[in-house]
């Protein structure tokens, strides 16, 4: 994982240095970022999904106000690189009842032994009894690790060197059962995808385990291969969690991550050492937020979803007929983009306008704008709090007399009418406003 961490932070490190961001820089941002995933055994089409995702939103998605072209791009490359290793929020599996069985499937040499006992040291500091019944008759020593796992995390534990593995389970359930476990893990023999036999014992186990849960053992050294063995034991069992084992110095580590998302299936673990309490829940926003390398990233995402927040408060009350002050004040600077008013005037069909008439248009437009300015935002979003007091602040800020302000807010208070009468039939322009 350390080379796919080292790659993104240089197309992070490349973002933030930069000195302008037009096309031709992000298009080359855009082609450093395809190198780093596809080193990382990212599927081929996964990125160039997210390369024409990223590619595409930041052409389209306006810049909020207050925000750099280098923080939207960061923001939207957070996103979607959360969007491929799951986009869902953290995963935890808690027990609904007790005792609460899982069932540990997976390919052999995928770590699910060492992984079996992570997870009972996991259930375990969490307050549960759990109890870890080895089903492997496979592997001659599975048996003796588990035991002495077991022993180690300090749980109960239930094994037979030898016999039919479905008969062993059901027999284990009941010994730990009677004993107490309130958790009890189940143990398979690791088994490979195109091997017959065992993915039908696999299915033999669920149906006599009757697990609260199916958790799979995937081994992120085998990259965007995982996806397919995923999927045949999905056909087999319920399958309900991943686990990814073996993230600790895995190159491949983001190809097994996406993979495994593009199935459908729920991550909830990694596993980033061999200690017993080497086993973490997978959260992708803060998996991704480390590749980022960016300790700041949480203050600048909160930014961008107080704006949101703001905006979509805003919409919503324009679908009722309502309007603040910050819409008119986002309208009028829009217009100044536009060019001069007597040319806007002609455009929306006026005509050609007298030089008078411009001249005082103009000079009205620039002294809102002003006046607008000097608003604090409480008090753009909610102009009936602007009392006497405030009315005086605003015009000695705005460099303008009470009487303008007072004009200011009569004339949004009949267009505010006017916009009510008329909420869901208006088009375009703010009705009863004279400049």
């Amino acid at each position: 994982m350390e080379q796919l961490r080292e790659g993104i932070l240089s197309v992070v490190r490349r973002i933030r240095g930069a000195e302008y961001l037009d096309e031709r820089e992000v298009e080359s941002i855009i082609r450093e970022l395809q190198r780093v995933l596809l080193k990382a055994d990212v599927d081929v089409k996964l990125v160039f999904e997210l390369s024409e995702k990223l590619r595409k939103r930041f052409q389209s998605e306006e810049l909020p106000p207050g925000f750099s072209k280098r923080e939207l791009l960061l923001k939207l490359l957070y996103e979607e690189l959360v969007s491929i290793l799951g986009g869902q929020e953290k995963v935890v599996i808690k027990p609904a009842k007790l005792p609460y069985t899982i069932l540990l499937v997976g390919i052999e040499g995928s770590g699910k032994t060492t992984t079996a006992a992570k997870l009972a040291y996991y259930f375990q500091r969490r307050g549960y009894r759990v109890g870890l019944v080895s089903a492997d008759t496979y592997r001659p020593a599975a048996y003796e690790q588990l035991k002495q796992l077991a022993e180690k995390v300090g749980c109960l534990f239930y094994g037979e060197p030898s016999g039919d593995a479905v008969e062993i389970a059901r027999r284990g359930l009941e010994h730990l059962r009677r004993a107490g476990a309130q958790v009890i893990i189940v143990d398979t023999a690791g088994r490979h995808k195109d091997e017959v036999g065992l993915m039908e014992e696999v299915e033999l186990l669920a149906k006599e385990v009757e697990p609260d849960a199916v958790v799979m053992v995937v081994d992120a050294t085998q990259g965007k291969a995982v996806a397919r063995q995923a999927q045949a034991f999905k056909e087999r069992v319920p399958l309900g969690y991943i686990i990814v084992s073996k993230m600790d110095g895995s190159a491949k580590g983001g190809g097994a991550l996406s993979a495994v998302a593009a199935t459908g299936a729920r991550i909830a673990f990694i596993g980033v050492g061999e200690k017993i309490e080497d086993l973490e829940e997978f959260d992708p926003k803060l998996f991704v937020a480390r590749l980022l390398g960016m300790p700041d990233l949480e203050g600048l995402l909160r930014r961008f979803a107080a704006y949101e927040a703001v905006q979509r408060e805003r919409l919503r009350a324009l679908s009722s007929g309502k309007i603040t002050l910050l819409d008119l004040k986002e309208q009028l600077i829009e217009a100044r983009k536009m060019g001069p008013l007597g040319k806007l005037l002609e455009m929306v069909g006026f005509g050609v306008p007298s030089k008078e008439l411009v001249e005082k248009g103009e000079e009205n437009v620039d002294k809102w704008i002003a006046i607008l300015n000097s608003m604090t935002m409480e008090e753009l979003l909610h102009p009936e709090i602007i009392d006497r007091s405030r009315i005086s602040r605003i015009a000695r800020g705005s460099g303008t007399t009470p009487k303008d302000v007072k004009m200011l807010l009569e004339s949004f208070e009949r267009a505010r009418k006017l916009l009510r009468q008329a909420a869901r039939s208006r088009r375009g322009g703010l009705p009863g406003l004279r400049l």
